[in-house]
């Protein structure tokens, strides 16, 4: 975590902690409660969950329990995490006589009556707890950032990817689109919002205040979700460009030195950021329909944009390629006399080998050296996003997110983005995934239930 993104999070807890201690010493001068801190764990949970709906005491419970877990060490919150896995989940017996009844039930009433019971009991006590905790002042943003804590813990532990799901679930019930205010963020919004622009920027950089000035130009246009219980955080903000043609290249797309189009003459949508601001939320479409939402507004307000595409980086795809097991892939793809190229390029006999070796240096800066690598990698690159899957479903998590919201590929750039990290996790390309109003829901539908990826003919040129 970046030193600004530690420093929003402690100023987050801190405010948090502030509201609650407010709310606990009004609840105990009037209520004359106990202290619990005494409690072990399970009983204080216990306690919370049991309490009647409004009952101050059950209040007061959640805030002390959210107050120590503000000052738990991360060794702590896991056991916390585990506490809630084994004790506090559904009733195994209980779900299995549901089960029973409901495969015993033979009348429509019978079976409707099991039903319910086996929803009952699948429903874990846990659940109560979170929802007590939403209701106290804060308590939103307190749960957005338990799963963030929660989430590095899961892999390999199926008890807490269980728990990650309730309450993943939750959170998602609860930032339906429906709930979810979209705003636009201009040059004239406050300056702690434009400070969280560049906080949370995480695709490229946003480097100094004429930096942010120049993304926020007459033809540039920045959009964010906002909920109302985190009226001044963007959950999630994306950042377009207004051009003339399908943008191919980064650098060029942010040069401030550039004049700006007159956004009536722009004839394309660039959607070239999209930003998550909360880690808890990951998981949760609101990517797919912030996109949808703007295309739909900029298309009602501009009516000289005939397209909406992404120029977008391929995270994985240097971490694909520097796998040993892609040496065999590499053979395959390339011709005979690229792979003895490469192996001439690098001295080396080996050519998976030698491309990597070449990849680790400033091979973009010589010209004759990118000449000779962009063919081989140009064709990598396609394999990777087009034909590599995994679970049916494209191994490029980019492509994934697009795919899935019916997107296009349309066009794969060769040195699209040579800043170090576009460099060092796609090798500089960068991939343009077109938005078409009128395809995106039959595109969805076939990702959705083959994994077909839909390519341009440009795109697919690059295929072996």
């Amino acid at each position: 975590m970046s030193a600004r993104k530690q420093e929003s999070a402690d100023t987050s807890h801190h405010y948090t902690a502030k509201l609650w201690r407010q709310t606990l010493a009004a609840l105990r001068g009037r209520e004359r409660l106990a202290v619990i801190r005494s409690e072990r764990l399970t009983q204080r949970i216990a306690g919370i969950i049991s309490a009647p709906d409004g009952d101050p005491a059950g209040k007061a419970r959640a805030i002390e329990l959210g107050m120590a877990y503000l000052e738990m060490d991360d060794a702590a919150k896991l056991q916390f995490f585990r506490t809630l896995a084994k004790e506090f989940d559904a009733d195994p017996a209980a779900v299995e006589a549901a089960g029973r009844r409901l495969t015993a039930a033979t009348e429509p009433e019978e079976r409707v009556a099991a039903e319910l019971e086996l929803r009952q009991a699948l429903l874990p006590p846990r659940v109560e707890l979170f929802r007590q905790l939403n209701l106290l002042p804060d308590g939103f943003r307190f749960l957005i950032n338990m799963r963030a804590d929660l989430l590095p813990h899961t892999r390999g532990d199926a008890s807490l990817r269980k728990l990650d799901e309730d309450l993943k679930t939750l959170l998602a019930s609860w930032f339906d689109v429906g709930l979810l205010n979209l705003v636009e963020i201009t040059w004239d919004s406050p300056a702690s919002l434009l400070e969280k622009l560049m906080e949370y920027e995480a695709v490229h950089e946003i480097r100094s205040w004429d930096d942010m000035k120049h993304r926020l130009y007459s033809d540039r246009r920045c959009f964010g979700f906002f909920h109302s219980k985190l009226p001044n955080t963007p959950l999630i903000f994306v950042e377009v460009a207004l051009v003339n043609g399908m943008a191919g290249n980064i650098q060029k797309l942010l040069d401030p030195s550039a004049l700006p189009l007159r956004p009536e003459d722009a004839d394309t949508a660039i959607f070239y950021s999209i930003s998550n601001t909360q880690k808890g939320l990951s998981g949760i479409r609101l990517g797919n329909f912030l996109i949808k939402t703007v295309v739909e507004k900029l298309g009602g307000e501009l009516n000289s944009l005939k397209n909406f595409a992404t120029l977008s980086p391929a995270p994985g795809f240097m971490n694909w390629l520097a796998d040993p097991a892609q040496s065999q892939t590499l053979t395959g793809i390339l011709s005979e006399k690229e792979c003895t190229s490469l192996m001439d390029l690098a001295n080396n006999n080996r050519a998976h080998e030698g491309l990597l070796a070449l990849l680790r240096t400033r091979w973009h800066e010589d010209r004759k050296l990118a000449r000779a690598l962009k063919e081989p990698l140009m064709k990598l690159c396609a394999e990777y996003i087009i034909r590599t899957k995994r679970n049916g479903h494209a191994l490029d998590p980019v492509t994934h997110f697009h795919m899935t919201n019916g997107a296009r590929l349309e066009r794969i750039n060769w040195l699209a983005d040579t800043s170090p990290n576009g460099m060092r996790q796609s090798a500089g390309i960068m991939l343009n995934y077109k938005y078409d109003p009128a395809s995106i829901a039959a595109n969805h539908a076939k990702y959705a239930t083959r994994g077909y990826i839909g390519t341009s003919r440009e795109a697919r040129q690059w295929l072996a």
